[in-house]
């Protein structure tokens, strides 16, 4: 005779925690919305740029990354060449799920994958605040800094 596993239900076990986590987040992102909006800026002018005009903050690393590829890259351009090597690092991301097939749980017996997944964050998180702080000026520690297109600052 077969014995049966006991266990919870997933419906409506399980869906109404997801549904109750998911009604407290959007009340929490409602209640940040209506305590703290999001002011209005000027009116757009369509005869002038801003100056340092950038992407959203999920685009901000590869925006980066593009302005440290040189003019050229053998016979392609090297903002083509940043695209394209952009396009691979995300199509990387998006199909390793399926290439490692490890069933492994445990981080520290799968030191490589997450010391590579360490090794891409700080690499997003690096550029990602090279993107923001280039092409601006700040003060830091009294001393006026001017930082250019790479990020790099310099003393004024």
């Amino acid at each position: 005779m077969e014995e049966k596993e006991e266990g919870t239900p997933f419906f409506p076990n399980h869906l109404l925690k997801e549904v109750i986590a998911a009604y407290l987040v959007i009340g929490i992102v409602l209640t940040t919305a209506i305590i703290m909006p999001f002011g209005l800026h000027g009116k757009a002018d369509p005869l002038s740029t801003p100056e340092g005009i950038k992407p959203e903050w999920y685009f901000l690393w590869m925006y980066q990354l593009l302005k440290y590829f040189p003019q050229k890259v053998g016979p392609i351009s090297g903002k083509f060449a940043g695209i394209i090597t952009c396009g691979i690092i995300m199509a990387i991301v998006m199909v390793w799920p399926f290439i490692d097939r490890n069933p492994e749980r445990n981080p520290k017996k799968r030191a490589f994958v997450v010391s590579l997944g360490i090794i891409g964050i700080i690499f997003v998180g690096l550029f990602t605040l090279l993107g923001h702080i280039s092409e601006s000026e700040m003060k830091i520690f009294g001393k006026a800094y001017k930082f250019d297109i790479k990020g790099l600052p310099h003393h004024e």
